[in-house]
């Protein structure tokens, strides 16, 4: 590759390279102000607020870079930008401006305030494995960018080390995270071995044209499928989640549930779309090599995980293993959308999680300051607690009924869009298994409602009084979800736009 197009390269991954750039910045900021931490947390939203642009021009923009070799240029890139890849990396970088603020109120991480440059760091570090995700089309690629991203991820499910169950919550991700990533791997040099190559362009041009040992192929989809299911909390891949969110610090319970999740969701579709894929017919449905059976793998997982995650929400006592397992859920909700291949199910998921990501993070936040306050995280302890802070209960039974998926939430919305692809898609049994999955949640959150508003409590319930920031930020996390839930055209547009435009 020659300096040309080496500097092409560079100038498509600005936004990765501007992330790695404040990493070191905060490392290096954290050695000169050891004694004062202050101007970490700015330094980390300067380099947001800078990616966040160069994000935002990748929109109009595609192009592969790093291609194998000049003449190939066009296809064979290790790293693919389109608008697609921006919408999940716009999902990263408004969880990560979230997760600046959950970080700045948290009891949790101000209690580890002296380590607070180690913190933002590895927060940079899981970004950028994250960016890449997004965007990588080469297997080799997307295992470094997984592995980036999970080990800055173990460390910080531990991050706090004020109780047992953070220290535990950090070994068992490590753990797990460590079997799913061995598989993936086996199953990525499966792929190399068949096709002689693990550039994801390239390995869809070889199942095309060459006649394989399906089996094999098969058994190698499902064991990179296995290192993917693990970031998104997939059955049968989710069993850290429930302890993980459990024991580490709020703020990175509620990141790991939305920005990871979105990088995981986004290296599904990347990688089915490029590798099997062969083009869209006239109404948008995907043209699948029948090299192995996705629909059906898609299908069964998403039935799985939905009502699994529903089912084991309804005997949970600790509203983050419940948020927990509610997450897990929505996963099958929005694996339904990719199960449907077609341009209109990959819009329904982009929708879906643009809206979850303001009603789930919002939940988590109200979680937080609860928990700051009461220093519990047990559901019987928030009885009353709708009389005692009036505005915390109406906004976490807002959050709450969004993600039932009611309306006039921006929930509704998402899930609306989800539905019409099913019934267009005919898979109108598995829209039914949805929906009933639907009201079994329905259950679990408003379980929590009772709690604050119909039961009494048997001891004096705190008052959770919240400052006026906090009211200003949980208003702007309400916003989105009450608006887009009356007014969504935009999100729906913009939706439609990156899935037309997703690079192949």
């Amino acid at each position: 590759m020659n300096y040309e197009n080496l500097y092409s390269s560079l100038s498509l991954i600005q936004p990765e390279i501007t992330i790695s750039v404040f990493l070191l910045l905060i490392v290096v900021a954290d050695l000169i102000f050891d004694k004062n931490k202050a101007l970490i947390p700015f330094l980390a939203l300067a380099g947001l607020i800078i990616a966040s642009v160069q994000v935002i021009l990748q929109v109009t923009n595609t192009g592969y870079a790093f291609p194998f070799s000049d003449v190939y240029l066009s296809r064979k890139g290790m790293v693919t930008v389109d608008a697609f890849g921006a919408f999940f990396k716009l999902i990263i970088i408004i969880s990560s401006f979230i997760l600046v603020y959950f970080s700045y109120v948290s009891d949790e991480i101000k209690k580890s305030e002296k380590n607070l440059g180690e913190y933002y760091a590895l927060i940079f570090g899981m970004i950028l494995g994250m960016f890449f995700l997004s965007s990588a089309s080469d297997l080799i690629l997307i295992y470094v960018a997984l592995e980036l991203l999970s080990l800055s991820s173990y460390v910080l499910a531990g991050f706090s080390k004020l109780r047992t169950r953070n220290s535990e919550a950090s070994l068992k991700y490590l753990i797990y995270g460590a079997t799913s990533s061995g598989l993936m791997l086996f199953g990525i040099s499966i792929f190399y071995g068949l096709s002689g190559t693990t550039n994801l362009y390239e390995i869809n041009t070889f199942l095309a044209s060459h006649q394989i040992n399906h089996l094999t192929l098969s058994f190698a989809s499902i064991l990179i499928f296995a290192g993917i299911g693990y970031k998104i909390s997939s059955v049968p891949f989710h069993f850290w989640t429930p302890d993980v969110y459990e024991g580490a610090p709020i703020s990175i319970t509620a990141y790991l549930s939305v920005a990871s999740k979105a990088a995981g969701f986004a290296l599904l579709v990347r990688f089915i779309k490029s590798a099997f894929v062969t083009s869209d017919d006239s109404l948008g449905y995907w043209e699948i090599l029948s090299v192995f059976d996705w629909h059906s793998l898609l299908i069964l997982v998403s039935i799985l995980t939905m009502t699994l995650g529903n089912l084991t929400a309804l005997w949970q006592n600790n509203i983050k293993r419940m948020l927990a397992y509610s997450s897990i859920a929505h996963a099958g909700y929005m694996l339904l959308g990719v199960a449907v291949l077609s341009n209109q199910g990959l819009v329904a998921v982009l929708i879906y999680f643009f809206f979850y990501l303001f009603m789930n993070l919002g939940a988590f936040f109200i979680v937080m300051l609860i928990a700051n306050k009461t220093g519990s995280e047990e559901i019987d302890d928030y009885n009353g607690l709708g009389y005692t802070s009036p505005f915390l209960g109406v906004a976490l039974t807002l959050f709450m009924v969004a993600l039932i998926g009611l309306p006039p939430t921006a929930g509704f919305i998402g899930k609306l869009y989800l539905f019409i692809a099913l019934v267009d898609a005919q898979m109108i049994t598995v829209a039914i298994i949805a929906l009933l999955n639907t009201v079994i949640a329905l259950y679990y959150y408003i379980r929590v409602l009772k709690h604050m508003f119909l039961t009494k409590s048997t001891v004096e319930t705190q008052t959770v009084s919240v400052i006026r920031p906090n009211i200003i930020f949980i208003i702007f996390m309400l916003a989105p979800v009450l608006i887009f839930g009356v007014y969504f055209g935009p999100v729906v547009d913009f939706a439609k736009r990156c899935v037309q435009i997703l690079g192949l």
